[in-house]
């Protein structure tokens, strides 16, 4: 009995690569945002703005602070994650759940491109 080998076909590893790639042009322009943010800090003319806005800004300078940092790296995190998915789209090991060796639903990996276990794997983990 010979074993068959599960993966999706080169069609469906085509239209990931295309959603994995424009989830990783959306990451790096948020993450630039999120840097940005970070980087003129207060001084991005909220002056003309919503007095409320401007009053939560500064209140709260030292906590976006943080904020802003946790999101960059989480952001980071992200990009990573969506270009290991892209190196597993090249070597089609993509959509192989990593501890039941079968393949991952196609509408959670449109969901989640750079997902590397099935629900099943994910509720075993519960």
């Amino acid at each position: 009995m010979t074993e068959e080998i599960i993966r999706y076909s080169d069609t469906d590893l085509a239209e990931f690569k295309e959603i994995i790639l424009k989830k990783i042009e959306k990451a790096q322009t948020d993450l630039e945002l999120i840097k940005s943010a970070y980087m003129n800090d207060l001084n991005n003319g909220t002056d003309d703005t919503s007095p409320t806005f401007k009053a939560f800004e500064e209140g709260s300078e030292t906590m976006s602070k943080e904020a802003n940092s946790q999101l960059a790296i989480r952001q980071e995190k992200f990009i990573r994650d969506l270009k290991n998915a892209l190196f597993r789209v090249e070597n089609k090991t993509y959509g192989v759940c990593r501890v039941t060796g079968k393949l991952i639903d196609k509408e959670r990996l449109k969901l989640v491109p750079h997902a590397t276990l099935s629900i099943e794997a994910k509720n075993m983990q519960r």
